[in-house]
């Protein structure tokens, strides 16, 4: 069994499902090895929001000021104040994460929250701008070593295909907990002569019991105990940052994880004065406003987990980077006409708000954002703690969270300077949503497997209803050759968008080529093939190229049949299989198509693209076989499995 996968014990108590298949039918949050964990960062997160909210609200509704800065750049430099440890901090914390034990390391860190809390109650009585700010520095602080600890310990306690699941519950948990210590903080901070007070005593007693659900969490091994640490900051968040490009889909999604709090920051920072300045509403609007947006990111990030089928499902990526521009630019549109109808001399409550044309316009745009950036947020993270090494995973998370940093705090300064220059706080959402979709499409041309995936994710599950039967039968790692019936043009189309790991299919050479979509083949990875007799050329470069391939550990699929069926059976396998394990002998997992015969991409009329567009909308089923060595396997015994695949009539 892997490092990756291996079940840690306490006391006998095994922290993941791997072996215990009857606590696949709990939920996640009533576990031991999650649940306390899930707990304690909730809470912690509420009570960050909590002050922060409070913060907010004295600075833009009740006329909190420092250095004449107006609200708005004010309520800015409070977001780069809470982000900048983070930047500071998350190398050491890295290498702490990595080096020591991590529910020992929540239990400090949660102690430390405790005395953070305790100063936050000192500056609010004292109503001190500065010494609240140096408050939200030391709760950015607590955040920032929390950070490497969190998202390293989900991989070591959840199962491979629970790691889409837990990350979307954390992030649900958390962006409610926000919400709701946003709720809590806005509305004790508003209550005349002891909203502050009442503030206090939230702070304490949530800081409390987060500590005390601290200590119910399970330990786990240490990923790297000979590591030493090196407090040179600079130095050791080049080595972190030089971990994660190891792996560059690993970077580019801590790139896109880091773009995605830019995106956020900005917008999250713009919707106080949004609110107020320019719609017209009072605290409770912008507290409603900010709770739809809550709401979404905890939506999105669990329908991830059920859209993903259990697994990394990283094609719903491009659709939350997409939604993320395209509700962004229609909330500016929505702000805009919604603005008109606003009165400056009153601020309006909810109801008020509410009623007025464009309103739940501008609601369901605020809602929606907060959905794409959950399909966005989650399939990253979870890819991240998926493809990193299990004893780099804390640094190269906590290099992700430098970077997370540094765009926040660029995002504060963007925001600043965007206002100085004359910009509204519509037209910095609008520009910076444009901005988004530029940078999205940048990221998705590096990494083009995040566009394909999602292309075919949504064509397929446009096109037909397709139900899987076993694709846990692929080992979640190294190399794997996947051999399949070929009864359609969409066949890798169906099989790409279904199986979790990026594929490389081999295809005929001629369709390769096919102009417009030759660049969709080559971004795919795709592997020529030809005949002996018609190209032995390319026939020899294709097996040198799957092997290549299966040497790096990847998956490669391959149509034996040579050719689509032209009745609807299943042709000899040809020797081509044979040959490429014998030159590198890898696990093979025999798969079938069922359902796609007589179908517009079938030859069922005598040649594919030919009469009506049948079958489109019907099910269509994928088998997977069991794993069959590479000593094994032959070309008739493959054909006799696939066989049998499509004779199974499995629900």
């Amino acid at each position: 069994m892997s490092a990756r996968l291996q079940p840690p014990s306490v006391g006998g108590y095994s922290l993941t499902m791997d072996q215990n298949p009857s606590t696949r039918e709990k939920s996640l949050i009533s576990q031991r090895r999650f649940g306390p964990f899930f707990a304690t960062q909730a809470l912690g997160a509420f009570n960050d929001n909590v002050f922060k909210q409070a913060l907010i609200i004295l600075i833009t509704f009740q006329g909190l000021s420092l250095w004449g800065l107006d609200s708005g750049k004010l309520v800015n430099l409070a977001a780069v104040v809470f982000i900048l440890p983070f930047f500071l901090l998350s190398a050491t914390a890295g290498q702490l994460a990595d080096r020591f034990q991590k529910a020992m390391l929540i239990r400090y860190i949660k102690a430390f929250e405790i005395g953070v809390m305790c100063l936050a109650g000192l500056a609010l009585w004292m109503n001190s701008v500065p010494f609240l700010l140096l408050v939200l520095f030391l709760a950015g602080a607590q955040s920032s070593f929390f950070g490497p600890v969190k998202y390293a310990i989900l991989p070591q306690v959840l199962s491979t295909e629970e790691l889409v699941k837990g990350n979307g519950q954390v992030s649900m948990g958390t962006f409610v907990a926000i919400l709701l210590g946003s709720l809590t903080g806005g509305a004790l901070i508003a209550i005349d002569g002891v909203g502050w007070q009442l503030v206090v005593v939230v702070l304490l007693i949530v800081a409390t019991l987060g500590y005390g659900f601290s200590r119910a969490i399970p330990d786990v091994p240490v990923a790297d105990p000979n590591l030493k640490i090196d407090p040179n900051l600079f130095r050791q968040t080049a080595r972190m940052l030089g971990h994660a490009r190891e792996n560059l889909v690993v970077f580019r999604s801590i790139l896109g994880v880091s773009w995605f709090w830019f995106f956020g920051s900005v917008m999250l920072a713009q919707l106080p004065p949004l609110v107020r300045d320019v719609l017209g509403g009072n605290e409770a609007v912008a507290i409603l406003v900010f709770t739809l947006f809550s709401l979404g990111i905890g939506t999105g990030s669990i329908l991830c987990d059920k859209l993903s089928a259990r697994r990394v499902e990283i094609g719903l990526v491009p659709l939350g980077a997409f939604g993320l521009s395209a509700f962004g630019l229609d909330l500016y549109f929505a702000a805009g006409a919604l603005a008109s109808s606003a009165d400056p001399s009153a601020l309006a409550g909810v109801g008020d708000f509410l009623a007025r044309p464009g309103a739940i316009r501008f609601v369901a745009d605020v809602l929606l954002i907060g959905t794409a950036g959950g399909f966005y947020i989650v399939p990253l993270l979870a890819l991240i703690q998926h493809r990193s090494e299990p004893d780099k995973r804390s640094r190269v998370i906590a290099g992700g969270n430098v970077l997370n940093a540094l765009l926040m705090v660029l995002a504060g300064i963007y925001s600043i300077a965007a206002l100085s220059l004359g910009l509204d706080v519509t037209q910095l959402i609008a520009l910076t949503a444009v901005l988004n979709a530029v940078v999205a499409l940048y990221i998705f041309t590096l990494v083009p497997e995040f566009l394909l995936r999602c292309a075919a994710w949504v064509l397929v599950r446009t096109l037909y209803r397709v139900r899987l039967n076993d694709m846990d039968r692929i080992p979640a790692e190294g190399p794997v050759l996947l051999v399949c019936n070929h009864v359609s043009y969409v066949d890798a189309l169906v099989i790409g968008g279904s199986v979790p790991r990026p594929v490389r299919f081999v295809m005929y050479y001629k369709i390769f080529r096919w102009p417009v979509l030759g660049w969709l083949f080559r971004a795919a990875k795709t592997i020529p093939i030809a005949g002996a007799k018609e190209n032995p050329e390319v026939l020899e470069a294709a097996f040198d190229k799957i092997d290549a391939e299966l040497a790096a550990g990847e998956v490669v699929c391959i149509f034996p049949e040579g050719a689509l069926t032209d009745d609807g059976e299943v042709a000899t396998f040809r020797k081509g299989v044979e040959r490429i394990l014998e030159r590198r002998p890898v696990p093979v997992v025999p798969m079938a198509l069922d359902g796609l015969w007589g179908s517009f991409f079938s030859h069922s009329d005598g040649g594919a693209f030919r009469g009506p567009w049948r079958k489109l909308f019907s099910r269509i089923r994928l088998r997977t076989g069991e794993l069959v060595a590479a000593s094994e396997a032959t070309a008739d015994g493959l054909r006799e499995r696939v066989l049998q695949l499509i004779r199974t009539r499995a629900d």
